[in-house]
């Protein structure tokens, strides 16, 4: 029982060792996949979300994301399944070249909280190349003196596939003169040599054509092949030798034009002329070798010309061939193996990937701000490169893996001390010496929403005048929010009230991104003197604050209401001529016209005149009163009547008029005087006889004037404070035709002093219309009423009396 325990307790360990493990490979992100090139779009790669250990259900909301290193988008997530799958066309060739290992590395990014895992997914090689020769046809001119076993190399041929799918088998035709032998130098390199079995004879065969075939060894395999012309050629016996097949030579790749690479050395057993040899490279080479690399004909000397770049082709195989100059020409043929080795020529290359184009100010230490990867071309410690940023800002590199790089905020930003940074990267490499390079990258902080709208000044005052035209602009109001983009961006509106029946949206509208405050209908000033309201500006953050400020409005009165004459002084109102006494003397008082204007000020002053004064005989008017009386005693000799035309002007500008006539006839007995008042144009109006009724309403009139003045005297002494503006009651007293008091109890503005009572008097009965308000410090003003609509159609206007 003991013995069961004890191994119990060491596989539990064992266990525990086992699952720590499997914790360990999936903390550190490292997940390896294969897929074959050529894939097509949507291939399954592997269940990415599961391998890593993420629930599919978490991918969204944990902004699941995948960054590859300097590459095309050739791989995607499924973010519904978390299946890696193929997004775009994978060639291995283009990717990797012959390199025998070819990978793609990803990493995968999720938040909340943040992951990085990394993800290398190996491209397999497919047989999807054919072999291939460098040229269609190959030509080559063999003296029939050549003995048997002779040799002469040929071109092999490429492919750009890796492993068994670039091992190449040859095959020649059937050939009773030649045949094929192939030389193993290593894996990667093989000598096809054309071998001469049996001796040619020109006047038998001129010319051989064979064709040479080469198979990979994919499945299914792919051939390519090459026509061989060989011309047979009788002459020189001995070709020029090599002292060696093959030479071999290494080259820094920086090394300078003209540096000596090899000097070639071949030999010619025959005699004389056909024993000199030159040099020259093969015809089949291609010209990119041929621009790298130059050859002396006569000596034989191989020099450097061009560039040569390791990171570009670390080998170049150069085909030399060493001619005699018999009649017959012979060639010997050698090969010239340069490798290339490295030096540090490249600046590593930096890649930055931004997470977000802001970072808010009131973002938390550790939040990664973007992604880094660095790679350098060079090898060895040439391309290790090490990377950091300058010390004195809020950031700073967190190494995630190999040459990958998480750029992170260190501590607390502030947008309104500093608005943006920019951040400098080095990556620097270990070669001799080490290179460097820099990329900048521009972090923008985020403002918050943590300041309102404000106003340059706490109340706006306009003035404008009355009967404007609809829409028209009064004025623009301006709110500044030191704030960015929508937590700046301000938008105006109307503090909703009511002004009287009407809301204050019948009035005037804001423009919600001006500011411009524009009038919706024409204002009158005998309705309406002062509008005070108060705007509003919000921004639109989250949460959005807001600002106000107060609008005064003042209607500044225009002439646009001409004076309205109303006949007086008739008791029955039958139409007639005036009877006026012959016994009147000078200044005997015959009429009065009464006059009235629904403006204020100078617009509703009025005067008096005869239209015509040469007609006007032994009558004149009052200027400013509107009495009709004589200007001397009557006589018999000024005719049985007379007939005047009475002007009643305002002193607006322009002025506006009205006018009356007057008929006048002359009796021997005094009777009650009858006369018409109209407008120019009009008809006849009521001739209003003078009786006792109207005497008995003039005296009461003085009365009452009289205790206004007092009424005024005392207000006027009593100080109140700062004027507040309210609702009150208006009494509006009227005289009827018969003299009869009649009152209307109406809503109106009122003027409150303080904590006073209000006072405001229309007056009617003075030779000019009077409407006083009191005002602040005791004073007086004369303002005009819209309560004087109240009695404009009654016979006679005796006053209007504000009162609380």
């Amino acid at each position: 029982m003991a013995v069961f325990r004890r191994d119990s307790l060491v596989t539990k360990q064992l266990l525990r060792l086992v699952l720590l493990h499997t914790a360990w490979e999936v903390g550190s992100g490292q997940v390896r996949y294969s897929v074959p090139e050529e894939s097509k779009h949507g291939t399954f790669v592997g269940r990415l979300a599961q391998d890593l250990g993420l629930e599919v259900a978490e991918l969204v909301s944990r902004m699941f994301r995948m960054v590859s290193s300097g590459r095309r988008d050739y791989f995607e997530v499924n973010l519904q399944s978390g299946v890696l799958f193929v997004n775009s066309r994978l060639d291995r060739e283009e990717l990797c070249g012959q390199s025998p290992l070819c990978a793609i590395d990803l990493e995968v990014i999720v938040d909340k909280p943040l992951r990085i895992f990394h993800v290398e997914v190996e491209i397999q090689d497919i047989n999807d190349n054919a072999p291939a020769f460098s040229v269609n046809e190959d030509s080559f001119i063999i003296a029939e003196s050549r003995p048997p076993d002779s040799r002469f190399p040929l071109e092999g041929a490429s492919d750009a596939d890796i492993g068994t799918n670039s091992l190449l088998t040859y095959k020649l035709s059937p050939s009773e003169h030649f045949t094929l032998d192939v030389q193993r130098k290593n894996d990667q390199s093989k000598s096809l040599v054309l071998v001469l079995k049996k001796a040619l004879d020109r006047e038998e065969t001129p010319e051989h054509r064979l064709l040479l075939t080469a198979s990979d060894g994919g499945k299914p395999e792919l051939t390519g092949s090459v026509q061989l012309v060989i011309t047979v050629l009788d002459a020189n016996d001995n070709a020029p030798v090599f002292d060696k097949s093959v030479y071999e030579v290494s080259l820094y790749e920086n090394a300078p034009n003209s540096t000596l690479v090899m000097k070639l050395n071949a030999t010619d057993l025959d005699e004389g002329i056909n024993k000199d040899v030159f040099y020259s490279f093969n015809n089949r080479m291609s010209t990119k070798i041929k621009d790298i690399f130059s050859l002396d004909i006569n000596t034989g000397e191989i020099r450097v010309k061009g560039n040569m770049d390791f990171e570009s082709q670390n080998t170049y195989e150069i085909q030399v061939e060493a001619v005699d100059k018999g009649h017959s020409p012979l060639v010997g043929h050698s090969k010239v193996l340069v490798e290339v080795l490295d030096v540090n020529d490249n600046i590593p290359q930096l890649a930055v990937t931004p997470l977000s184009l802001q970072v808010p100010e009131d973002a938390p230490p550790g939040t990664v701000v973007a992604l880094i990867s660095v790679s350098d071309r060079d090898s060895g410690d040439n391309g290790k490169v090490t990377c950091s940023i300058a010390p004195d800002q809020p950031f700073r590199l967190v190494s995630t893996f190999k040459n990958y790089h998480s750029l992170v905020l260190a501590e607390a930003v502030d947008r309104e001390r500093v608005s943006e940074y920019k951040i400098v990267v080095t990556a620097r490499d270990e070669g001799a010496p080490s290179l460097s390079a820099s990329s900048s990258i521009l972090v923008p902080i985020a403002d918050v929403n943590d300041n309102a709208p404000a106003f340059p000044q706490p109340v706006y005052t306009v003035f404008v005048k009355e009967n404007n035209p609809p829409g028209a602009h009064l004025l623009t109001v301006s709110a500044s929010d030191p704030d960015l983009r929508e937590n700046a961006f301000v938008s105006y509106s109307v503090v909703e009230r009511s002004v009287g029946e009407q809301p204050l949206s019948s009035y005037i509208s804001v423009h919600s991104e001006s500011g411009h405050i524009y009038a919706l209908q024409p204002l009158d000033y005998e309705e309406l003197q002062v509008l005070q309201f108060q705007v509003s500006a919000r921004d639109a953050g989250l949460p959005s604050l807001c600002g106000n400020v107060t609008v005064q409005l003042f209607v500044l009165d225009a002439n646009d209401n001409a004076p309205a004459v109303s006949p007086a002084g008739s008791v029955r109102g039958s139409p007639g001529p005036e009877l006026v006494p012959l016994s009147a003397g000078a200044g005997h008082v015959v009429g009065k016209i009464r006059a009235v204007d629904a403006d204020s000020g100078y617009n509703a002053w009025l005067r008096y005149e005869v239209q015509e004064p040469g007609a006007a005989g032994p009558f004149r008017v009052g200027v400013y009163s509107g009495e009709i009386s004589t200007t001397r005693a009557l006589e018999e000799a000024d005719g049985p009547s007379q007939r005047l035309v009475i002007l009643v002007k305002d002193h607006g500008e322009p002025a506006l008029s009205a006018t009356a006539t007057v008929s006048l006839s002359l009796v021997e007995s005094p009777q009650a005087v009858k006369w018409d008042s109209r407008p120019r144009g009009g008809s006849e109006g009521p001739l209003i006889d003078m009786n006792v009724s109207l005497m008995i309403a003039i005296c009461s009139v003085s009365g009452l004037f009289v205790l206004v003045i007092v009424v005024y005297v005392g207000l006027r002494c009593h100080p109140g404070p700062e004027v507040m503006c309210g609702p009150g009651k208006a009494t509006v007293v009227c005289a009827s035709e018969v003299g009869s008091w009649s009152y209307s109890q109406r809503r109106a503005g009122a003027c409150v002093q303080g904590k006073a009572q209000p006072r405001m008097i229309s007056w009617f009965s003075a030779p000019t219309s009077l409407t006083l308000q009191r005002t602040g410090r005791g004073r007086w003003n004369p303002i005009s009423h819209q309560m004087r609509k109240e009695c404009q159609n009654n016979p006679i206007l005796i006053g209007v009396i504000l009162l609380p």
